[in-house]
C-alpha cells in the first residue's frame, strides 16, 4: 500500500562516501509520491532501452512504448535513418500506434485520422478545408533523440541526457570478440511483474551480495571470491569466471552490466540478455527480458537455448521471491537506511549515489 506522500530532506540528498554510506531511505520506494519523483528527476532526463535494431529492419517498421508518462512511436523513417516520435496526434490527442509493426507508410491517427509522413510532418487533416489560417506544413510531431549501439536502439526524451558515448564509455573494448553481442538474434521474449518499486528490483540486480543466499544454482556456476563489481560514470559491471558445462554456456567470464537508470545487459559466451525495468506503480515493476544467442541451427543449439530459458526462469523467480518480501519490508514502518557493504554493493551506492543526483537536481528546479 502507498505511503503518506514526504517531501526528501536536504541531508537525505547530499552524497555519500562509499565508506559510511547507507541506503536510500524507506519512503523512496513506497511514499505516494516517489513514482512521479522518478519519471520526472530519472526517466524523463535519461536513456532508455527501445529494442533491438532487428524489430526496426524495414522502413515503416516501428514499436511503441512510453517513458516517463510520455507515449512514444520508434521507428525507421528510412533506409538509413532511426526516428522517435511522440505518440500523440497533435488535433486531440490521439495515439498513433497502439502496437508494433511492420512496413507502415504513414502514422495515422485512430481518432479522426490525421496523417503523418515517417518524417514527423503532418500529410493530410481530414476535413479540415474550411478551418482558417490552418496549413499542415505548420504541424509536426515532437521528436526525441534515437542512438543505435551494439544492435540496441536507445530513446531520450530531451537535451538533459547525457551524450550516449558517455554512457557505454569502455564497453566496447572490454567485450572483445568472446563477448561481443552485435551479431547475436533474437530467439525468445518474456516478462515479469513484481510487487515492488523499480528501484529495489535494482538494487538486487547491483550485487552479489545476496547470490550465496538466494541463488543456489547461480552460486554453483559462478565463482564468488573472484566476483568483482566496477563503477564507471554512467554504468556499473559485475563480472566473474563462468563454469557451466558444456551443456549450457561453457566455460569463461559472466558480464552483468548496468546502464544507468534501468537497462541490463546480461553477457556470457554466445548469449545476450537484455532486461528494462519499468515502473508500473511505486510498487510494481515489469522487468522485460529478451534472449539473444548466436546463429546456430543445430539441435544442440537449441537444447542449450532452452536450458538457459529455464535456468533464467529460476533465477528470476528467486529474485522476484525476494524483492517483492524487500518491499514489503520497505513499506513495513520498520525499516531504517541501513549501512552499505563497501566490497559488494558498491554499484548499490553508485546507483544511489546517480539517483541522489537526479533528485537534487529536480530540487534545485523546482
Amino acid at each position: 500500500m502507498n505511503q503518506p506522500t514526504r517531501t526528501a530532506s536536504a541531508d537525505e540528498l547530499q552524497p555519500q562516501p562509499l565508506e559510511t554510506a547507507t541506503a536510500l531511505p524507506a519512503h523512496f520506494y513506497v511514499d505516494a509520491a516517489a513514482e512521479k519523483r522518478d519519471a520526472r528527476a530519472v526517466f524523463a532526463r535519461h536513456w532508455q532501452l527501445a529494442c533491438h535494431a532487428s524489430r526496426l529492419a524495414g522502413v515503416g517498421d516501428h514499436v511503441v512504448m512510453e517513458v516517463a508518462g510520455i507515449p512514444l512511436v520508434v521507428l525507421r523513417s528510412d533506409a538509413h535513418t532511426l526516428r522517435a516520435f511522440h505518440n500523440v496526434c497533435r488535433h486531440r490527442a490521439g495515439p498513433l500506434a497502439r502496437c508494433d509493426g511492420l512496413g507502415a507508410k504513414s502514422l495515422r491517427c485512430k481518432y479522426h485520422g490525421w496523417t503523418y509522413g515517417l518524417d514527423g510532418q503532418l500529410r493530410s487533416a481530414t476535413e479540415m478545408k474550411d478551418a482558417r489560417d490552418f496549413d499542415i506544413a505548420d504541424i509536426r510531431l515532437p521528436e526525441v533523440r534515437v542512438h543505435e549501439w551494439q544492435g540496441l536502439v536507445f530513446v531520450a526524451l530531451g537535451d538533459e541526457a547525457p551524450p550516449f558515448a558517455d554512457v557505454v564509455a569502455g564497453i566496447d573494448g572490454r567485450l572483445g570478440p568472446e563477448h561481443a553481442i552485435a551479431p547475436l538474434v533474437l530467439h525468445h521474449r518474456s516478462h515479469y511483474d513484481v510487487d515492488c518499486n523499480w528501484k529495489a528490483y535494482v538494487d538486487n540486480y547491483l550485487e552479489g551480495y545476496h547470490v550465496p543466499h538466494i541463488h543456489p544454482g547461480l552460486n554453483k556456476l559462478l565463482d564468488y571470491r573472484s566476483y568483482v563489481t566496477t563503477t564507471a560514470r554512467w554504468h556499473s559491471l559485475q563480472f566473474s569466471p563462468l563454469e557451466s558445462g558444456d551443456e549450457l554456456y561453457g566455460s569463461g567470464e559472466a558480464l552483468y552490466y548496468f546502464l544507468y537508470p534501468n537497462t541490463m545487459l546480461n553477457i556470457l559466451p554466445g548469449r545476450l540478455q537484455t532486461n528494462r525495468v519499468l515502473p508500473l506503480g511505486v510498487d510494481r515493476c515489469r522487468i522485460e527480458f529478451d534472449f539473444f544467442y548466436r546463429p546456430d541451427p543445430q539441435d544442440e543449439a537449441a537444447a542449450r537455448r532452452a536450458a538457459d530459458l529455464a535456468f533464467s526462469d529460476e533465477v528470476q523467480l528467486e529474485d522476484v521471491t525476494i524483492c517483492e518480501e524487500v518491499q514489503r519490508g520497505l513499506a513495513s514502518g520498520s525499516y531504517v537506511a541501513g549501512r552499505l557493504n563497501p566490497l559488494r554493493e558498491n554499484a548499490v551506492h553508485h546507483f544511489h549515489e546517480l539517483l541522489r543526483a537526479d533528485y537534487r537536481a529536480l530540487a534545485n528546479a523546482t
